[in-house]
């Protein structure tokens, strides 16, 4: 899902460019007054976390693959503001030292995978949480909000490209949503493994962060 330098036209990821700044500002602002001291190290931590669970690929089938992208883990534990933050600056450091995504698409993959996975994902987590509670509630919504939101990642993603022409939007949308659907299988089952352990060691983290 990381887009490539000279997949995206100028307009295109000049504004995206655009939005993720607006969002990286206010989210630098609203984690500066929503996080407390004894929050920071967990910034820290989620960050090494999905940075580390990224560089691993999991098989889909076809020849293709999938990796962890954490933006709704995150979201759930600290709330979507600072999944912003967290998943800028892992994505900003895999565009700078491993080439992972290109650096004028830094926007739109930050866009993406960081303020549509992380809001979309804490939203979905939230709504199911209100409707199902206890533990049941919180694997069912963790592991649904992380594979709605890995799908509509790809989705944006897919129109970024479309509008772009890079590919026909009638055969971008539908392979990336087809694939990611799979994908999003392993997202889900990745955050609710994590979401258990957590339920075990620190059950004190597992409540929804107020935005």
């Amino acid at each position: 899902m990381h887009i490539p330098d000279g997949f995206l036209d100028t307009k295109m990821w000049v504004g995206m460019g655009g939005i993720s700044s607006a969002f990286v500002t206010v989210a630098a602002r609203k984690a500066n007054k929503q996080i407390s001291e004894k929050q920071i190290p967990l910034l820290g931590v989620m960050a090494a976390f999905v940075f580390a669970a990224q560089l691993f690929n999991f098989p889909v089938g076809g020849g293709t693959s999938g990796h962890f992208m954490g933006a709704t883990l995150i979201a759930i534990l600290l709330g979507p503001w600072a999944s912003v933050l967290i998943m800028t600056t892992v994505l900003t450091v895999q565009c700078l030292v491993f080439q992972d995504g290109g650096l004028t698409a830094l926007g739109a993959n930050i866009f993406n995978m960081g303020i549509v996975g992380g809001f979309f994902g804490y939203y979905v987590n939230t709504a199911i949480q209100l409707l199902v509670r206890n533990k049941k509630g919180i694997f069912i919504g963790g592991f649904t909000a992380a594979w709605c939101s890995i799908v509509l990642s790809a989705v944006c993603c897919a129109i970024e490209l479309g509008m772009s022409g890079t590919f026909p939007l009638k055969i971008v949308v539908p392979a990336m949503a087809g694939i990611h659907v799979v994908i999003g299988i392993g997202e889900g089952l990745i955050t609710v493994a994590t979401l258990s352990l957590l339920l075990r060691v620190r059950p004190d983290l597992l409540h929804v962060q107020k935005i």
